[in-house]
Order: structure tokens, then C-alpha cells, then sequence
């Protein structure tokens, strides 16, 4: 490879990899605005959820046709990187093939094994245009899509198959000009690639030159399509191919059903009915619940980075499915959108300046009124993604911190905090109704 190619790949891997890392440094930071709480109790467990949840994909299997499509484009996208490591390292000393003459033959086994995934991976992204595009899925359809996530999806799923036609067609133009013993392609002689041989009779008429020209140019367009890629990702939906590891590992160990109490509230009950227990200067309660993305956990705004946006959990919704205003999916989307929207903030001024605005401008009361809380969602997410959660807080912080709740729930909290109960009786005459 010429010295000046070799110069223009090293300036622009420094390039990709220098903003990916700035980018990837500010979600981190948007991360840790959240609540600080422990998650790394039971490691074993943990670990565990990592091999089943993020490398097993264990929850996508329920529907195993699906999970096996999504399975070849995640093995493609882990193990044809490896590859890409060749790539870099020829673009980086200008070699070519580099690995070649010390694998030998099994040099040859491993690039079959790259050209079958390739295949694989380009005929399940047409597959999945068509699932999303053509079959008109609810999931896929429904109008918490609209707009940029229904574009993206699209657009990633286009720039892989694009990617795979180049690393085959560069394969295929390589092994020909081997064949014809051309400049510094005879010296690396693998003979024909299982999946790129079969291009050979489109490509053969052409010239050595053309071909030359065909491989250097599907070279730097794939390896240049990866580096784009990478950082294309942190603004994307697919952002949960990295994150979907740690969240796996931070997943909540506790059962679905189980719901948190707040600590500083059983306090106060327990102030009120023995008050000889309360401290002379009892300290103020904290914050109830979360109105912006600062009073949720670094876990809560993990999850929302690391959401497919798949709409498993809407499908599941019992809300959404009778045709209310909740879509869990939403939720997370919301959550996220803000969460950018104070990292922009955070960046203009240095540090957060009040902009007016909170989650609630994102995610209406409607909507968390809506849900049932009965986990449907949670127990549907492949990356174990919890929207009830901060659906919860968003609505204590709306009823104890702004007393914003409907009538018939009032009622429900009078009973409560009156009669013991959910119901308008007396407690002593809860027993009645067994009499006679």
C-alpha cells in the first residue's frame, strides 16, 4: 500500500476513534447524573445473566425463527470483526493480508467461515427490511416510530447489508487478482473463498487494472462504512449492541413483583403513630419520586440508552393493547430524549442551567396513569429494561410532591389512611359480612 493511503487510513482511524471516544465519555457522564445505588452484590448471578441475557439472547428464543435471524446478524457483527482487525493493521503498515502466511490453511477456514456469516447476516437484514417495511407489524408501525426511530432502524439495517456486499465483492476481486499472479496480490496466496467464488464469473471478464480499482475501492469503502458505523452508533437505537452487556450485568436480582418502599416514608408512619420515637429535630424527607432525569437511578438512565426500541414491551402492554395512551417503549424513548437534551445543556453551560423543562415535559400524566403496574414489560424486554420503574417514581413525585392524582384514587388514599382499607367501611364493621 502506497505511503500516502497509509498516511489518509491512519488519520482517519485516529479521527473515528477519537470522537467515538468523546461521544461515549458523554453518555457516560449522562449516565452517572442519576441517583447513585449499589448494583454489583451476587457476582456469580451476574455473570451469569451476561452469558444468558446479552451473549444467549436467552429471552429473544421465545420466538426461536425470529431469535435464530437476530442471532446470525449479532454472531456477524461480533465475529467478522475479527477480521476487521486484518484490515486495520494492513491499512496501518500497509501490508496486505497480513495474516495469511502464518494461518495458512486455517487462514483459509476462518474467511470461509467470515464469507458464511457475511452471507448470512446480508440475506437476514433484507429479511428484517421486509418484517418491518412490508408485514406492518403493530410493533413496527405504531406511531411512537414516527419519524427518526423508524428511519434509523432502516438505515442500519441497509448500511450492513452494504457492508457485507463489499467485504464479499473485495474477497472475490482479491482471490482473481491472486490468481493472475498481479503485483503484491501473488504473495499472499489463498486460494477461492467459499461465498465469493461464487462472483467470480461477473468479475472475471474485467481487466487486472479494473479489478485493482473494484478491490482498493470496496476496501476502503468497507473498512471506512466500519468506522462510520462506530460512530453512528452511540446516536443510535442500536447503542444496546455494547450496552446490552453491562446492562445484563447491573440487571435487578430482586423479584419483578416486588415493589421498593421509600424509607423516609415508613419513617413518617412510624412518627405518627409513635410519635414518643421522633428525634427532636427530625431531618427533612428527601425528594419523593423523580420529575426529571437527576431524581431517577444511573441505572434507570442506563436502561434508557440501552433500549432496542424492539416495542416488545407496548406489544405486551395491556394498557396498549386495549388502546390507551402508555407505550412503554415511549417511556424509555422519552426518557433518553431528555436525557440528551440536559447533556446538550450540560455542555453549553458548563453545567446545568434550569431550562424549564422536566421529564413531564416529555412523558404525560395520561400515560403513567395508564399502566397497570403488572411488569408485563419488564418480563418482555430482551436487556432486562424495567419502564415501570420510572414510571413509579414519576408518579409518586406527581402525588407527594404535587399532590396531582385523579379523584377516584383520593378516595382510594382517604379509605386507606381512614378505615384501613381501600373501601368506605368502618374497620369495625369490616368483619360484618359474615354474620348469619
Amino acid at each position: 500500500m502506497p505511503i500516502v493511503q497509509q498516511v489518509l487510513f491512519i488519520l482517519a482511524a485516529g479521527i473515528a476513534v477519537w470522537l467515538f471516544s468523546r461521544k461515549v465519555r458523554e453518555i457516560r457522564r449522562n449516565i452517572l447524573l442519576g441517583r447513585q445505588e449499589d448494583y454489583h452484590d451476587d457476582p456469580s448471578r451476574r455473570w451469569k445473566n451476561v452469558v444468558l441475557l446479552a451473549f444467549g439472547q436467552k429471552k429473544m428464543f421465545r420466538n426461536p425463527l425470529v431469535a435464530l435471524m437476530h442471532f446470525v446478524i449479532y454472531a456477524g457483527f461480533i465475529i467478522i470483526n475479527i477480521e476487521v482487525l486484518e484490515i486495520l493493521l494492513d491499512g496501518i503498515f500497509g501490508t496486505h493480508r497480513l495474516f495469511a502466511a502464518a494461518l495458512g490453511a486455517f487462514y483459509v477456514f476462518l474467511i470461509d467461515a467470515f464469507e458464511c456469516l457475511a452471507l448470512g447476516v446480508l440475506i437476514v437484514c433484507i429479511l428484517f427490511l421486509c418484517r418491518r417495511n412490508l408485514l406492518k407489524l403493530k410493533r413496527f408501525i405504531s406511531h411512537d416510530l414516527d419519524g427518526w426511530p423508524r428511519s434509523d432502524a432502516n438505515y442500519i439495517l441497509l448500511t450492513e447489508i452494504v457492508l457485507m456486499a463489499l467485504f464479499l465483492t473485495m474477497n472475490a476481486a482479491d482471490t482473481l487478482l491472486q490468481s493472475r499472479g498481479v503485483g503484491h496480490y501473488s504473495a499472499a496466496v489463498t486460494g477461492d473463498f467459499v461465498v465469493s467464488r461464487g462472483l467470480h464469473p461477473w468479475l472475471s471478464g474485467m481487466s487486472s487494472a479494473s479489478l485493482e480499482v473494484l478491490e482498493r475501492i470496496c476496501w476502503w469503502l468497507h473498512i471506512l462504512g466500519i468506522l462510520a458505523f462506530l460512530n453512528y452508533l452511540p446516536y443510535s437505537k442500536h447503542l444496546h449492541i455494547v450496552l446490552a452487556f453491562p446492562n445484563a450485568y447491573f440487571a435487578r436480582l430482586w423479584p419483578e413483583g416486588k415493589l421498593r418502599n421509600m424509607p423516609a416514608i415508613q419513617q413518617e408512619v412510624l412518627y405518627a403513630m409513635q410519635p414518643e420515637l421522633a428525634p427532636a429535630e427530625a431531618a427533612a424527607p428527601p425528594k419523593f419520586g423523580a420529575k426529571d432525569v437527576f431524581d431517577l437511578s444511573w441505572r434507570n438512565l442506563l436502561d434508557a440508552y440501552s433500549c432496542t426500541e424492539c416495542g416488545r414491551c407496548s406489544a405486551a402492554c395491556p394498557a396498549n393493547l386495549t388502546g390507551k395512551i402508555l407505550s412503554p417503549r415511549k417511556i424509555m424513548m422519552s426518557t433518553r430524549d431528555r436525557l440528551e437534551e440536559v447533556g446538550r445543556n450540560i455542555d453549553k453551560n458548563g453545567a446545568f442551567k434550569d431550562d424549564g423543562k422536566s421529564l413531564l415535559t416529555y412523558i404525560g400524566t395520561e400515560e403513567l396513569r395508564a399502566c397497570t403496574t403488572c411488569n408485563a414489560c419488564v418480563e418482555e424486554c430482551p436487556v432486562s429494561i424495567s419502564p415501570l420503574e420510572i414510571i413509579l417514581e414519576m408518579r409518586r413525585s406527581l402525588i407527594m410532591e404535587d399532590s396531582n392524582a385523579p379523584q377516584e384514587w383520593n378516595n382510594l388514599f382517604g379509605n386507606i389512611e381512614n378505615n384501613f382499607a381501600p373501601w368506605k367501611f368502618s374497620p369495625d364493621d369490616r368483619d360484618k359480612w359474615v354474620e348469619g
